[in-house]
């Protein structure tokens, strides 16, 4: 198949490389080409614009930094949209807010599929092809490309009409943020006690504390290890959509409000929004 690939950051590099190895035939934009030279270097062929990135491919998927992002590679100048022709697939896999893909899936020409399916497991889970991938739009257009979800990730599931991916990505970041200060806190607590650090790791890994924050995270901590396998300052992007989507809803999230106004501090006043969500662990340690 031929692909149209927008963004090639820790996610989207991943993701591509795993498309191309399963034999598809993928070019790619990016706003900065030095970012794309890995996967040039695997195969992809650039592109100066969106819209020629999506030129007769059947399949076209944009994994991006911020809603802004979307808007502009959807809505701006030599944008998806305007280049779009009926049969193609438009899926949006950044995390975003359900109301622009709805306005994405509004303003698609006729004949123009749009699907959102932001996915979870960061950058391992993109390097090694197990994402889970949360689909929102029309149910047949899921199960038709389900094959192709399934090269880069082992778990899709369909939510309903454009916006529900986005909304079950929400829930599995408010659940992250209860993991990531919940990890933590712990690590804190058991530090401060004198705990041997691995030790504690490995027997709250094996009982009912089990979660994949610590079993991803916490050994890239004990070794100073905060380079992203998802950025602080996406993370704080999402919860900020999240509480903004909850408040829409009259819906109260405290944890995940104590969570955001943390990782404020890690992103806003200490500047580390490009480490890693592990560098939270900073607010305690040195």
């Amino acid at each position: 198949m031929k692909i149209g690939f927008i963004g090639t950051g820790v996610m989207g590099t991943g993701m591509i490389a795993n498309l191309l190895k399963a034999g598809n035939e993928v070019q790619v934009y990016n706003r900065t080409k030095m970012h794309a030279q890995k996967v040039l270097e695997l195969g992809a062929k650039w592109c100066d614009t969106p819209a020629l990135a999506m030129q007769n491919c059947e399949v076209v998927m944009s994994i991006v930094g911020y809603p802004k992002d979307v808007e502009q590679i959807y809505f701006g100048k030599d944008g998806l949209l305007s280049a779009a022709v009926p049969g193609q697939y438009l899926i949006d896999m950044t995390t975003s807010r359900p109301a622009l893909d709805q306005k994405i899936a509004a303003a698609a020409p006729a004949g123009v599929h749009i699907l959102d399916a932001p996915v979870s497991g960061g950058d391992l889970g993109a390097k090694n092809g197990t994402l889970t991938i949360m689909v929102g739009g029309q149910k047949a257009d899921c199960e038709y490309l389900t094959p192709l979800f399934k090269q880069i990730g082992q778990d899709v599931n369909w939510f309903g009409p454009a916006g529900s991916g986005q909304h079950a990505k929400m829930a599995n970041q408010i659940m992250i943020a209860g993991t990531m200060t919940g990890m933590c806190e712990m690590l804190a607590y058991a530090k401060a006690a004198g705990l041997d650090l691995a030790t504690v790791i490995k027997t709250v890994g094996g009982g009912a504390a089990a979660n994949w924050s610590l079993d991803n995270y916490a050994p890239r901590i004990l070794k100073n290890d905060f380079t992203p396998g998802f950025f602080a300052k996406h993370f704080l992007k999402d919860l900020r959509i999240a509480l903004d989507e909850a408040a829409r809803m009259n819906l109260e999230l405290p944890a995940t409000k104590e969570a955001a106004r943390l990782y404020e501090i890690l992103v806003d006043e200490k500047q580390l929004g490009n480490d890693g969500t592990q560098a939270l662990i900073k607010l305690w340690w040195n």
